[in-house]
């Protein structure tokens, strides 16, 4: 990881001071470069809440921004906080904090060697590709109802149910909008490449977005998707989420797990795939 980083801070909710003042020049510089490069890359693509999100809430005024003077503009807001965390954190304490509207971000900012490919979400895929979405008043409620229905979670055996609709909808989610499918998923967001792919490329199977199909698919996390699922909306995806998911989680105890690639006969298809990245990555 990058500098800066701590040992010994470690809060008992898992968060920790951001330590901006001990951010390098050359990790301000890798900031603006890949910010810069993306909001060249995005208009067209990212829906209009994001581009939004980002005038809004001026994430280049010098480099990677500092949370605590984020934090003013998002909770204005929505109410929502940025809170910097050493990592992945355990899922009780991941949900907990987006229950009480506190979105946890790594800080360590990637080396210029790892402009376009990452193996751990840094400081640029979590504000960059998250904050300017929490910056919408209604993808800001989807969020906290997540926290708290993962937090309901964690009486059953559901979490891979419940990381697969993070997935599919938070990290790499498409949107239905008058002018075409937008991306509003920080995984696309914040990638080049994966951010024209995801819309442009033939490879990929686009689908309309269904709660427990979403629930039933895993996901490819070392690489491109092979399957990209588009809501109608922020209204219709909180409509969608805002329930208890106990009986969706019954009703999948004996359902078969989709693959990546996999399309069903139950599935509104936007765009039938070819798969053609996929098999050659897998020839290669």
């Amino acid at each position: 990881m990058g500098s800066p980083k701590h040992t010994t801070d470690l809060d008992s909710d898992y968060t920790i001071d951001q330590d901006w003042a001990g951010y390098t020049a050359l990790e301000h510089d890798t900031w603006r470069r890949l910010y810069e490069r993306q909001v060249a890359l995005l208009p067209g693509r990212a829906c209009q809440a994001f581009l939004d999100g980002l005038e809004k809430l001026n994430l280049n005024d010098g480099g990677i921004p500092d949370f605590s003077v984020l934090n003013e503009a998002l909770h204005a807001l929505t109410g929502w906080r940025v809170v910097a965390v050493p990592g992945l954190v355990p899922d009780a304490a991941f949900f907990k904090l987006l229950a009480n509207r506190q979105f946890p971000a790594g800080r360590f900012m990637r080396k210029p060697e790892e402009m376009d490919y990452l193996s751990e979400p840094d400081v640029f895929h979590d504000i960059f590709g998250h904050v300017p979405m929490l910056a919408h008043p209604v993808f800001a409620d989807y969020m906290e109802a997540y926290g708290q229905g993962g937090l309901r979670s964690l009486t059953f055996d559901a979490l891979h149910h419940l990381a697969r609709l993070y997935w599919y909808t938070v990290e790499f989610g498409l949107m239905h909008t008058s002018d075409g499918l937008r991306i509003y998923g920080a995984g696309i967001l914040s990638s080049r490449t994966e951010s024209v792919f995801a819309l442009e490329d033939d490879s990929p199977n686009r689908v309309a977005f269904d709660l427990q199909r979403v629930m039933q698919t895993d996901y490819r996390i070392d690489d491109f998707q092979q399957t990209y699922f588009a809501i109608d909306g922020f209204e219709a995806l909180l409509a969608a989420c805002y329930k208890d998911f106990e009986p969706i989680y019954r009703a999948l105890e004996d359902e078969t797990t989709f693959l990546p690639d996999q399309i069903v006969l139950t599935d509104t298809v936007l765009h039938r795939g070819t798969q053609q990245y996929a098999v050659e990555k897998t020839a290669s």
